[in-house]
Formats: structure tokens, sequence, C-alpha cells
């Protein structure tokens, strides 16, 4: 096979990034660059990430963090073999950057451009960095989505389970801002939980048990805002009590929710000697739901798989990885060029949406 080179780009939230992904004739990939500029600082004040700013942060950025990538990698735009860059889903104003900049990138070296679902980045990372054969396991845990999903094959997903309400990660940031924890609420909260008594608060574990294989999170929301309301003014020792237990709800819950979900996959592909489940998305960095899961995947014979800190997270080597597998495995690709922006786009389409709330994330 001949060498891949692909420049990445993602813009979908509050990221600006750019990296360059190299599938070698051998077959090993490498990141021969992942930039990665944070607006962190720019929506703090506000408590969460405000989309017009976030949009002309964009806008100032990308062609630096772009060249950057480039530089960093020893490559010139005419080097590499495509573009790819996040069409969908996220804040709408940042895909129009980035997918307009990767459209002229690609327009002006004559290069293929790949359309690439920010969910499918997160989906395929695994195989990036650990080889991860297909069919696995995808518990896909972030600020907008909360899923499992089936992954057969490149742009081969069945959605297994979705909230019928809050994503996990919002429930950490609503959770974090409730407490007066400064923002991105998830790292404050685990920072927090660290130092506090996860068995203060008998907090829920939502539809633990539940035959549904969903999840569900605003109840356990409230249970926070009440315990808290409880005993105010809150003391740090309070807060750090509040954090580890709340943490602890959600660690227990996913193992509930995913032990379902592991048992149905053995079911279905018995021929399959070491399966494995794959945790993507912001909330995989928290060392306590790694650890959970780790133990869950011990115990059903399981190989747990979690990317990089850095790649759980959003960035553009998952973006570039994607545009690879796609290349590679030769699909049949819309019109990249003629490819709108979307801010919603489900990983499989196909999947009916889930009634509640959770109706967002059948279409994000």
């Amino acid at each position: 096979m001949r060498p891949i080179t692909v420049l990445g780009i993602e813009t979908s939230c509050d990221e600006t990034a750019a990296a360059v992904v190299r599938l070698d004739a051998s077959g090993s990939p490498a990141i021969l660059s992942n930039v990665v500029l944070s607006q962190i600082e720019d929506h703090r004040a506000f408590g969460g990430v405000v989309p017009e700013i976030a949009a002309r942060a964009h806008v100032e950025a990308l062609d630096g963090i772009v060249d950057a990538a480039l530089a960093e990698a020893g490559l010139v735009l005419a080097d590499v073999d495509a573009v790819a860059a996040t069409a969908g889903p996220g804040l709408v104003g940042g895909l129009i950057v980035g997918l307009m900049t990767a459209k002229a990138l690609a327009s002006v070296a004559g290069k293929p451009l790949v359309a690439v679902n920010h969910l499918e980045g997160h989906a395929l990372t695994a195989r990036l960095t650990d080889g991860v054969p297909f069919p696995y396991l995808l518990l896909l845990v972030s600020g907008g989505h909360t899923q499992i999903v089936l992954v057969e094959g490149v742009g081969r997903y069945a959605r297994w389970a979705t909230t019928i309400d809050d994503a996990l990660g919002e429930a950490f940031d609503k959770t974090a801002k409730l407490l007066g924890l400064p923002y991105p609420g998830g790292p404050n909260v685990e920072r927090w939980a660290a130092k506090g008594d996860a068995g203060r608060f008998a907090f829920p574990r939502p539809m633990k048990g539940d035959p549904r294989p969903d999840f569900s999170f605003s109840g356990l929301k409230t249970a926070v805002r009440q315990a808290a309301a409880a005993i105010d003014p809150l003391t740090d020792a309070d807060v750090a009590d509040i954090c580890a237990s709340f943490q602890r709800a959600i660690a227990e819950t996913l193992e509930d929710r995913v032990r379902e979900a592991l048992i149905r996959f053995r079911n279905a592909f018995a021929s399959v000697a070491r399966p494995t489940l794959v945790a993507a998305g912001g909330v995989a960095a928290n060392r306590t739901v790694r650890a959970v899961l780790e133990g869950l995947c011990a115990r059903q014979g399981f190989r747990f798989v979690a990317p990089p800190m850095a790649l759980c997270t959003d960035n553009a080597a998952m973006i570039a990885w994607a545009g690879i597998e796609h290349l590679d495995a030769g699909l049949p690709a819309p019109d990249a060029m003629a490819f709108p922006p979307r801010s919603r786009w489900p990983l499989d389409e196909a999947s009916a949406p889930v009634i509640g709330s959770g109706r967002r994330g059948a279409k994000a």
C-alpha cells in the first residue's frame, strides 16, 4: 500500500486545532503534529462556551494553527494527500470556519477533501492509538453526547444506547456551575472529588437495573442541587464531598449501563475471542470513570481501551485519522466541496429518535 498523509482541521466547539497524520506503507499510523489552541480563557467568565465568541476566535487563529501543524510535521500543503475537516455536529459558526478553510486549502492545492463526522473521529481514535480491530463497542461520553455504539467498520455504526435527557459532560459542567466551580466544569469536579468523601451523599444511580439500555442524568443533577441547597452556605469540605459523591454515582451508573451492553456484544459476536470496549470523548479522560470501566471489562473478559488524555478531548489528529480511514477503505464519499456544515449529524442516521430530550442525541 502507498502511504497516506492527511491534514486534519477541527473547529466544532471551543478548540481550534490542526494536525497531520500519516499511515505508512506498512500500515502503521503516526501523528506527525497535533496543534490545539484552547479557548478556555475566552469563555471562562461566561461559565460555558459562547458560540459567537468561539467562531470569531476560530477565524482569528485557524490559519496560524494550520501553518504550525504543517511546520511541526516538516511538510508544506503540497506534501499532504488530502485535507479532512470536521463538518458536524457542533456549533455551526465554528464548523463554517473550519470547513470553509479546508475547502479553500484543498481547492488551492488540488487535494481531495474529506468531510468528517466529529463523532466518527472519536469512534475511530482507538484504531489510531491502539490498532483496535473491528468490531468493537464504543462508549462515547462528552459534553454533547452520551452513547453506546457498535462499531462494525468505517461508516458502519449502530447506536445501542443514548441519553434520554442530558449528556454526561453537560451534567458535570452544570454540577460544577451549581457549586461555584470555574469553567471547564468536568476537570474541576474531578479535582475537588479527589479531596472529598464519596460516601457522604446517597445520590441516585439513574436507570440502574432498568431493562432499557439508555442513560439519564437530569435526576442526578436535581439531587445534587437539593443536597447543596439543604446545607447552604457550602464549605470547601461540602463541595468536595458533593463532587466525590456525584462522581461515584456517575461511575456506578456507567458501570451498570455498560455491563448490559458488554453482555449484548458478547452474545452478538461470540466468535470474537477478545472483545474490546473503547471509551472516547472528554469525560473518558476522567480517571475514576476509566478505573471503574477498566475493572468492569476485566471481570467481563473485555479489553478496555481509552485513548491518551489529549486525544479524548477535541483534537484534529482524530479528524485526520478518520479521513485516512475513509481514503484507505476506498469508500464512496459525497462531494465534500458541496458538503454543508451540519450542527446535527448522527453517527448512525438509521437509528430512531429516543423519547425525551435525548431526541437531540439522536440528531447530533
